[in-house]
């Protein structure tokens, strides 16, 4: 339909204009005051770390061009730590020099699950290098991270648990070893699927990663007009058996196109490649308007959108995959290989799909 084509032309441009419009805005802000509190000017060969904790709430951190080496750990509310673009490059230092080096992660946003860290900001610079997660949040509440350039860390790129009302958007996130943004209710711990209350990842560019974005025991949160290509996979939102069971978001407007890189197999999931959009053990994940071609692959999860039991044999129910436009993945546009119950799919345009009929 016309007017789903020019939806999906504005949904694959967003992410590749978000990071220049937000660098943009941020250059009008006067360089000599923060746009409350104090602001703390900081140049290569100093310590980012110092100025972070001289710091107050509703302070900013302003890093001038240039590398910096060092892990950055935040723990006081409402702290934007903002670069000059992505020619301000976060980078490993000696490893030693506080606990988020220590961890291997390049920023982390720490509170805890019983006092969230509220309203932080993390803008327009880049995290390289690390041996763990790029940018690493916990115990956080309104967390922003936007016109980041996040690459080439072992892990993911990305990261954040026990948080709530986080908005990631316009960021570029690629060449990680595992997600390009990974939301979980605990990264090394079960449990049930608690409600973000909102959480947005949006505007993304989020390619050559092992996953273009991972939503893992969450409920209540938009994944939305994001380019997802070239990954193993697109777009993973997984549950188990766990209560409250993972799901009630909302997968809409996306480009998920082309990721059909091979990643093996890893304790938590099988072998990748080709998968567009692929739901397992969740309830109640509304797909919509997304555009999802070219994924191909023989993985059990290879496929445009695919609906799949989880690792523990958990399987989706009330699914509602509507509207979406799928064209050249392979083996099937909209594969429902666990057969779990009230999934629906309608106005989809697709030519293949498995059961048949679903297209």
């Amino acid at each position: 339909m016309p007017t789903r084509r020019v939806h999906h032309l504005a949904a694959a441009t967003a992410a590749a204009t978000a990071l220049t419009t937000a660098l943009t805005a941020l250059a009008a802000v006067p360089p000599a005051h923060a746009a409350a509190g104090t602001l703390h000017l900081v140049q290569p060969g100093e310590s980012v770390q110092q100025a972070v904790d001289a710091a107050k709430p509703g302070d900013t951190v302003q890093l001038l061009p240039g590398t910096y080496r060092g892990s950055v750990r935040i723990t006081t509310a409402d702290l934007t730590l903002r670069g000059s673009g992505a020619d301000t490059v976060i980078t490993p230092g000696t490893g030693t020099e506080n606990a988020c080096a220590t961890a291997g992660h390049g920023i982390c946003v720490v509170g805890t699950e019983q006092a969230l860290l509220a309203g932080t900001t993390i803008e327009a610079l880049a995290v390289t290098g690390f041996t763990k997660n790029g940018i690493d949040a916990s115990g956080t509440t309104g967390l922003t991270v936007r016109a980041t350039y996040v690459h080439h860390n072992a892990q993911q790129g990305i990261s954040q648990e026990m948080s709530t009302k986080a908005t990631i958007i316009g960021n570029r996130s690629t060449d990680n070893g595992q997600s390009g943004v990974f939301l979980a209710n605990y990264a090394y711990r079960e449990g049930g699927a608690p409600d973000t209350g909102g959480t947005v990842v949006e505007g993304n560019e989020l390619t050559g990663n092992r996953v273009g974005v991972t939503v893992r025991r969450l409920r209540a949160l938009t994944v939305e007009g994001n380019d997802i290509n070239g990954n193993c996979g697109g777009v993973f939102v997984v549950g188990d058996e766990g209560v409250p069971r993972a799901g009630d978001l909302d997968v809409r407007h996306n480009r998920v196109v082309a990721n059909n890189k091979f990643c093996p197999a890893n304790p938590r999931l099988g072998a990748i490649q080709g998968a567009g959009i692929v739901l397992t053990g969740t309830e109640d994940t509304r797909v919509t308007d997304n555009e999802v071609r070219d994924n191909t692959g023989s993985s059990d999860f290879s496929g445009g959108i695919v609906l799949f039991k989880s690792v523990v044999g958990t399987s989706n129910t009330r699914a509602v995959v509507t509207d979406n436009h799928l064209s050249g993945n392979a083996p099937a546009d909209l594969a429902d290989r666990d057969a779990g119950a009230g999934n629906t799919f309608a106005r989809n345009t697709c030519e293949r799909s498995e059961p048949s009929g679903r297209c």
